[in-house]
């Protein structure tokens, strides 16, 4: 079994991507640019906040952040 841990925040690079800023990412989600930021740096979105940014930035879930990972024994 793989267990899974979330690395790093890769928002910054898809606001970028999308040509967003944490304004507009704010404008369109209701997300408070306060909460943003706390995501661009330490802390790991709930899956209901991840979900809506991924919709927002056109991504999956899974990119919006660096993983890494550890086998488990079973």
């Amino acid at each position: 079994m793989t267990n899974y841990k979330a690395k790093k925040s890769n928002l910054k690079d898809l606001l970028s991507k999308n040509g967003m800023d944490l304004e507009s990412l704010e404008r369109n989600t209701n997300i408070p640019q306060t909460q943003l930021n706390d995501y661009l740096s330490k802390k790991v979105m709930n899956l209901n906040t991840a979900m809506t940014i991924s919709k927002e930035l056109n991504c999956r879930i899974e990119d919006l952040y660096v993983w890494s990972s550890e086998k488990k024994k079973a």
